[in-house]
């Protein structure tokens, strides 16, 4: 079989034709050829299932969303909030649950009782007394007060009151896990619309090239395949802007759906957010001692410790005597009207002397709670230095790949200008020009992915400090 050149080229055009499929890239599949090693990151210390909220509003016709309006929504309708409240609120009942236990009770109860006693049951036999009694009616009415004092539950009150300081810190971690999740749905966005941008230029030129090969062949001065080229070329770069409108509308459902959009709403991305470098006085000493005293995961981890504690020390408490006080005081009578007044009161303590293991069984499991709770608190500490650390190593990078990423667009948009001119002069066929627009394509993602990356990258370190309420938009220069 005859060796045919132009059947090898078109192959690898074809082939060609297929790689964007593999350089469009979701927030989840890495970067493009050659793309930025750090793009797509996942925020350090945000957990997953954030991404839920509660829709709220009226749709509106034209919404342009800026990032300061998507976290002001987020922070009010987001499912992990609202879930966080609740249980806030959860705590809260189980404090008053547990003050109950040191509070005496009071209760009043009235009550009519018709009885008859029969005397001969319990040996009663009295000459001139009948055997039956009645039948008669009492009337009583009467108030029950009860108190104890037990050492167990005044260390439970106290643990549930640490327990809801560990709520509410939680809760407010959970709000910077948000910002951090919202800003990143909404530089990914960023990111997605960029593409678009890039992707139309792309389809726009290849266009120009088809038909300037087109018009060439039609006078005979270039071979159908160079025609050929150009076609699959242009396909090409309609295929990866269609893969990239369809990644941006997927982007922007999850941003609709993490700050509680109403059902179908439609919006445009308000903000561009370039690069700009971080602020001189960031550095990572005084970032390491503010997220020690600022994160609020490290501070409800402490309230755990505090509040495991107190539940060892009531458990240890089971083997203490417990004291209380028993009372009540009414009046009764066998008509309304013949009543006189009774009262009873008892003191009493209860020294515990076997309980069949149950308070040993509660200590052992307090005690294996309180050691895990540390254990968890210890390697959070770690985790915290980990998130600081990681956060400045991908700034830098970012940072040095922005750089040369922005240098390699110039480079690759210098080339498709000579490959076109050496193509439109004669001396060149139009592989030159469709390899130079691949290369553009490639430094344009190159570029998307490395901004995003550094993005990113300002507010993974803004959750790592835990200041994102406070530093986030500044480190991204949001007005």
């Amino acid at each position: 079989m005859r060796f045919r050149p132009e059947v090898l080229l078109l192959t690898l055009a074809v082939a060609g034709a297929q790689s964007p499929l593999n350089r469009m890239q979701s927030p989840e599949s890495g970067s493009a050829r050659g793309g930025s090693s750090g793009s797509y990151q996942q925020m350090p210390g945000v957990q997953t299932g954030f991404n839920g909220s509660i829709p709220t509003g009226d749709l509106a016709a034209n919404l342009d969303l800026s990032l300061r309006d998507a976290l002001s929504r987020a922070l009010k309708y987001n499912l992990a909030l609202v879930d966080g409240n609740e249980n806030t609120a959860i705590a809260r009942a189980q404090r008053l649950r547990a003050l109950s236990l040191l509070l005496p009770t009071l209760n009043i109860r009235p009550s009519i009782t018709e009885q008859q006693v029969n005397l001969a049951a319990f040996g009663l036999t009295l000459p001139g007394i009948p055997t039956v009694v009645g039948p008669f009616h009492i009337y009583d009415a009467r108030v029950y007060g009860a108190e104890q004092v037990s050492f167990e539950s005044l260390r439970s009150f106290q643990a549930s009151r640490s327990q809801i300081r560990a709520s509410e810190l939680t809760l407010r971690d959970a709000r910077d896990q948000v910002i951090a999740i919202v800003v990143q749905l909404y530089l990914q966005a960023i990111a997605g619309s960029a593409r678009i941008d890039a992707g139309r230029a792309q389809v726009a030129t290849a266009d120009s090239l088809y038909k300037r090969a087109a018009d060439r062949k039609s006078a005979g001065t270039v071979p159908a395949i160079d025609v050929l080229r150009a076609q699959v070329e242009l396909q090409t770069q309609q295929q990866r802007l269609i893969v990239a409108e369809g990644e941006f509308e997927k982007q922007k459902l999850a941003i609709a759906r993490a700050i509680g959009l109403p059902l179908g709403q439609r919006f445009r991305l308000a903000d561009t957010i370039p690069y700009l470098a971080l602020p001189s006085t960031v550095d990572l000493d005084s970032s390491l001692e503010q997220a020690y005293k600022t994160r609020s995961d490290f501070q409800a981890a402490d309230a755990q410790v505090k509040s495991a504690e107190l539940t060892l020390s009531s458990a240890r408490a089971g083997w203490y005597p417990t004291a209380g006080v028993n009372a009540d005081y009414g009046a009764n009578g066998l008509a309304v009207d013949r009543l006189h007044g009774s009262f009873t009161v008892a003191g009493f303590v209860n020294v515990p002397v076997f309980q069949g293991g149950r308070v040993k069984a509660n200590v052992e499991e307090a005690r294996a709670r309180l050691s895990q709770i540390k254990a968890q608190r210890d390697d959070l500490r770690g985790r915290i230095d980990a998130d600081v650390r990681t956060a400045f190593i991908d700034l830098r990078s970012s940072a040095r790949q922005v750089d040369v990423a922005g240098s390699n667009l110039e480079l690759a948009q210098q080339q498709v200008t000579q490959a076109q001119d050496r193509f439109g002069a004669g001396v060149a066929n139009n592989l030159e020009v469709v390899q130079a627009q691949d290369a553009l394509a490639a430094a344009n993602e190159n570029y998307i992915n490395a901004l995003y990356a550094y993005n990113a990258g300002k507010a993974a370190l803004a959750r790592a400090r835990g200041d994102s309420e406070e530093s986030v938009l500044q480190y991204l220069n949001i007005k």
